[in-house]
């Protein structure tokens, strides 16, 4: 496991429920992404979060710190010490199946919202990546040029369906372009299964309840993600939130609450 001795990770937690949920964010935005679930279940769960590198009150990662998703795997693992339900969302997400197939004696239930786990549609539907890759081309050239600030807001707009670039605070802008040079970092976890999650069996030992939720409004990819993962994991389900983005955790907390219920039923603390 990566050593974290030389980087500072901020944890939190949410709620005061007696169910211990592990929530890791997306990326470009923070633990506080949780607050609204936070608030719908105050009185059934915990959540026990952090911000990933680079994001919130964490530290700064640099490529000499090492792989990304293997620092923000071992930042969750820290918090992993019972057994918990395991929440995450877009590349959180894929840090929490990383997690459930690295711990699964201790993972109650698993619900994924909207992984970015590229690697499942390159097997199961490759022009549906062509597609997503040349939809991200803006925001590849902007990163390429190094305008960052450009290639925060064209990420922001391709993935977020809340305010525009514009009517973001400041504060929330420079915070997004702080973070945006972990997204190519990430390619060869999400694109390339660096972890080998999709090898044979891979999967096979996740046998808790999971649940793979998208917005009915999301990219297209998504949707072959989830519903190719489900397909994997041993009792997966895919579920789709009508009117919804990508951004269901901040935008439909009171939707994914049912949802996450239903998952609960299914591993009685």
């Amino acid at each position: 496991m990566k050593d974290l001795t030389s980087c500072h990770i901020h944890y939190t937690h949410l709620g005061a429920g007696p169910r211990d949920v592990l929530a890791v964010h997306c990326t470009l935005a923070h633990s506080g992404a949780w607050r609204g679930i936070a608030r719908e279940m105050a009185q059934e769960v915990t959540l026990h979060a952090f911000d990933m590198p680079s994001h919130g009150r964490s530290a700064d990662w640099a490529p000499d710190a090492g792989d990304y998703q293997d620092l923000c795997a071992a930042a969750a693992h820290r918090l992993l010490d019972r057994p918990m339900d395991l929440l995450g969302h877009s590349f959180g997400a894929t840090v929490a199946l990383r997690l459930a197939a690295e711990r699964p004696d201790l993972v109650r239930s698993l619900t994924l919202i909207e992984p970015v786990f590229f690697a499942v549609a390159k097997q199961d539907d490759p022009d549906a990546v062509t597609a997503h890759d040349a939809d991200a081309k803006p925001f590849s050239d902007a990163y390429e040029s190094g305008d960052f600030a450009l290639a925060a807001r064209l990420f922001n707009r391709m993935w977020s369906d809340g305010p525009r670039w514009p009517d973001l605070p400041e504060t929330t802008r420079a915070a997004m372009t702080r973070a945006i040079h972990v997204v190519p970092a990430c390619r060869s976890a999400i694109y390339q299964d660096r972890a080998g999650l999709l090898l044979p069996g891979g999967l096979d030992a996740i046998t808790a309840p999971a649940r793979l939720v998208r917005g009915s409004k999301t990219h297209p990819v998504i949707g072959v993600i989830n519903d190719g993962l489900a397909r994997r994991l041993p009792r997966g389900e895919s579920h789709v939130v009508e009117g919804a983005g990508h951004m269901l955790p901040i935008t439909h907390p009171a939707q994914m609450t049912p949802l996450l219920r239903g998952c609960f039923a299914m591993a009685p603390i």
